[in-house]
């Protein structure tokens, strides 16, 4: 029973000595890369393509409240309910467009800065089989405590090819 007790304590500790945590800044290496600005461009100009169909969308909506604005008077009953029907369905389908090209936007982003999470991916596996880390955290709002000598965001930059000015290191 001793003997087992012993190679039990020692099976812990060493599990635990063969542990090695890094953490790495995501977000810091991606703002660096780059490749960020041309991302965020195509961005921005899908963007604009949306405000300009939506402003589209909103000229006809407009153009058709004023026609029955101004022809009102000369329409049926039945006639003013359609059109009553047809502006409402227009006011709907704009509310829809409006949320949906948030998402949309969302979602494009997400697409074109997957390339980059993938490259920062790369680098990190390969910074981290050369340091022989076990584990890497990314730094956010929940990590309280980080040694500088287990940080890989420098390293991971190295990777990359990125240079920092000397300060930043």
């Amino acid at each position: 029973m001793k003997f087992f007790k012993l190679f039990l304590l020692f099976i812990c500790v060493s599990g635990f000595a063969q542990s090695k945590v890094g953490t790495i800044d995501v977000d810091f290496i991606l703002s660096k890369m780059p490749e960020l600005p041309s991302v965020q461009k195509q961005v921005e100009e899908y963007a604009k393509g949306l405000d300009a169909d939506f402003e589209k969308k909103m000229a006809e909506y407009n153009a058709l409240v004023d026609t029955y604005q101004q022809e009102e008077a000369m329409y049926t009953l039945l006639q003013k309910q359609e059109k009553q029907k047809e502006i409402v369905a227009m006011e709907d389908d704009l509310e829809k467009f409006q949320k949906n090209g948030s998402q949309l936007i969302v979602i494009r982003q997400d697409e074109l800065l997957r390339p980059l999470y993938k490259k920062i991916g790369t680098a990190m596996e390969t910074v981290a089989e050369a340091g022989k880390y076990t584990q890497i955290l990314q730094m956010n709002e929940n990590v309280v405590y980080i040694d500088k000598n287990f940080d890989l965001t420098v390293a991971v930059l190295n990777e990359l090819g990125i240079t920092l000015p000397e300060e930043k290191k």
